[in-house]
């Protein structure tokens, strides 16, 4: 029996999603707490991260209001990090996850701890899942591509690697660190990274447009 282990964002949900509740949760803190438009500061934010990408949002709506101060930007990218995510599960992650028997799969995932522990939950994956590892828990030595937590998931079903198969979207990292050791890969096409092109040995061993498909790549995998 072949044991599901899924990355998180732009694999189970839009990550796009989480960023858009994200910023909403900020623009309501500053309207609060300074008084400005909720709905214009959120505008500022996506239009600077359309424009300039995530890495200093805050501080550029902070600077157009002249709250451009340390303080403000901490509480902001906590803020951001702390709200309850307005989140859910893609469709087709959706119909995988009931065809599983609950409890059965796992999810590695990179990122803040309590960033992905809280969309864990928003997205109702307990008990559906086994186990949610987040790799920064582990040390960051222990991040994607690192093949720690995927060993653990080995060792914790006790069955080897071919059994395994990782679902992700991100080529990158996803599949190159675990490949070499005989963990099985499929790269879902979506997300920001559906159409990069890279070397094979970064490259799943299946492509799928659709979460539903994994399953008969397995098939013809037992074949």
């Amino acid at each position: 029996m072949t044991v599901f282990v899924f990355d998180l964002d732009d694999t189970l949900y839009e990550e796009i999603t989480f960023v858009r509740s994200g910023f909403r949760a900020v623009a309501g803190y500053l309207s609060q707490e300074f008084k400005v438009s909720a709905n214009e500061a959120f505008r500022k934010m996506w239009s600077a991260l359309e424009q300039k990408g995530r890495g200093s949002v805050f501080n550029e709506v902070l600077r157009d209001y002249g709250l451009e101060t340390q303080r403000n930007i901490r509480k902001s990218l906590s803020v951001y990090r702390q709200h309850i995510p307005q989140i859910k599960l893609l469709e087709d992650a959706e119909q995988v996850l009931q065809r599983l028997p609950e409890g059965s799969a796992y999810i590695v995932t990179d990122g803040n701890k309590l960033v992905q522990h809280s969309k864990v939950q928003a997205l109702g994956l307990y008990p559906r899942i086994k186990k949610c590892f987040i790799t920064y828990r582990y040390g960051r030595a222990h991040s994607k591509p690192s093949p720690y937590c995927f060993q653990k998931i080995s060792q914790i079903e006790k069955r080897p690697p071919a059994d395994i198969v990782y679902i992700g979207d991100n080529p990158n990292k996803d599949f190159i660190g675990i490949k070499p050791l005989g963990f099985r890969t499929i790269q879902i096409k979506r997300g920001p990274y559906s159409n990069l092109k890279l070397s094979e040995r970064y490259c799943a061993e299946a492509e799928v447009d659709h979460l539903l498909e994994i399953f008969d790549v397995i098939h013809q995998w037992k074949v």
